[in-house]
């Protein structure tokens, strides 16, 4: 196993970087830039993701809604990240041929077991978001001198 790599408890197999579980006999490096693994984690860790996987565990939602719900993204932004996120195989994408056309997202069992797996996380961040700004006021503090 290369230095600063470890395995996941989780997943016990080894990835390569082609993605193929073991057929290298060693686990890939997460950290080279097409590493696949990376490159999911790249995808799902970005900015909106997790919300609009948030949101869609609640329900299946048409893209006007999700717009409204999520402050400060943009069109653009939305509609690439529902592109991302229908792609990987984590929601679908529904259209009905109204007048105007109707679309609707929904998680997927693939996209709701990552919402699953953030869970911890999301957690995490409700129950620590004091703690975390108490350090960010103290660090602020110590570089203000």
């Amino acid at each position: 196993m290369q230095d600063g790599t470890f395995l996941s408890p989780a997943y016990l197999d080894v990835t390569t970087l082609d993605g193929a579980p073991g057929a290298t006999g060693r686990r890939g490096d997460v950290f080279a830039r097409n590493c696949p693994t990376r490159q999911l984690l790249d995808r799902v860790g970005d900015k909106w993701s997790i919300l609009l996987l948030g949101m869609l565990g609640e329900g299946e939602m048409r893209f006007s809604a999700l717009k409204r719900r999520v402050d400060g993204i943009s069109q653009k932004m939305l509609a690439q990240t529902l592109r991302t996120l229908e792609r990987d195989g984590l929601i679908t994408r529904h259209v009905e041929p109204t007048v105007p056309v109707s679309v609707t997202y929904a998680i997927t069992p693939l996209g709701r077991e990552l919402l699953g797996a953030l869970q911890w996380l999301i957690d995490w961040a409700e129950t620590r978001m004091g703690a975390v700004a108490q350090a960010q006021v103290a660090y602020d503090l110590r570089m203000a001198d």
